[in-house]
C-alpha cells in the first residue's frame, strides 16, 4: 500500500470510527463501500482497507448476504472490557511512571485540563481518552499501549451510549489525583487510584 492510500485509508477510518463512537452511524446500520467512496472521493481499494480496520478493532462486522455493518453494543461486554483495562492500564501505567519526563507531566497536565473544560460529553469523551493515553504512552510498550487503545474505543461506545442524559461538565478530581502521585514517582498509589477510577466509571456506565 502506498503512503498516499495508507493516509486515505487512516482519514476513512477515524472518521467512520467516530461517527460510530458518537452514535452518528447506529448498530445495524449498513457501511456502502460505494458511498464511502464517493463522499471521501477516493476508489474502494482505499474503503475496504477501512472497513476492515474497523472489523478488527470491533466497530463493524460482515454479515453473510447482508454485508458490513455497524457492530452491535453488547452491554455484556462491559465487565470484560473493564477488568481487561485495568490490568492493562496499570501494567502501562507502572512502566510509564518512571518514564515520564517533565515533556510528558505538562503535556498530561495539559490533556487534564481540557478535558475538565470540555462543554459537552462527545468533546469530554475524547478529551478523557487523550488524557489516559498521555499518561500510559510514556511506558513505551506499543503493543500494550495498542491494545488499551481497542479498549477505549469500545469503552467509548457504551459510555456515550449510557451518559447521553445526566452529564454535566465537571473536574476529574481522579485525574488529578493520578497525575500527582505519578509526580511523587509513587507507582502503588496511583495505579491504585486509576483501578479504582476506571471501576468507577464501569459502574455509572451500567445506571
Amino acid at each position: 500500500m502506498t503512503e498516499t492510500s495508507a493516509t486515505t485509508v487512516d482519514r476513512i477510518y477515524n472518521d467512520l470510527s467516530q461517527r460510530i463512537i458518537r452514535g452518528d452511524l447506529i448498530p445495524g446500520e449498513k457501511l456502502r463501500q460505494d458511498h464511502i467512496a464517493r463522499d471521501f472521493e477516493t476508489s474502494h481499494v482505499p474503503v475496504r482497507e477501512a472497513l476492515l480496520k474497523l472489523q478488527a478493532h470491533g466497530l463493524a462486522v460482515s454479515l453473510p448476504r447482508r454485508g458490513m455493518r455497524v457492530s452491535a453494543l453488547d452491554t455484556a461486554e462491559i465487565r470484560e472490557i473493564t477488568e481487561m483495562r485495568v490490568v492493562l492500564e496499570e501494567l502501562a501505567l507502572k512502566h510509564a511512571c518512571f518514564h515520564m519526563t517533565s515533556e510528558d507531566f505538562s503535556n498530561a497536565d495539559a490533556a487534564r485540563k481540557a478535558c475538565d473544560a470540555a462543554s459537552d460529553l462527545p468533546t469530554w469523551e475524547a478529551r478523557n481518552r487523550a488524557f489516559h493515553r498521555a499518561i500510559l504512552a510514556p511506558c513505551d510498550m506499543p503493543r500494550l499501549i495498542s491494545a488499551i487503545d481497542d479498549l477505549h474505543i469500545a469503552s467509548a461506545r457504551h459510555l456515550l451510549s449510557s451518559w447521553k442524559v445526566g452529564w454535566q461538565q465537571h473536574e476529574d478530581k481522579d485525574h488529578a489525583a493520578i497525575l500527582m502521585q505519578m509526580r511523587r514517582r509513587d507507582v502503588d498509589a496511583a495505579c491504585d487510584l486509576l483501578c479504582r477510577h476506571l471501576r468507577r466509571a464501569d459502574r455509572i456506565t451500567k445506571r
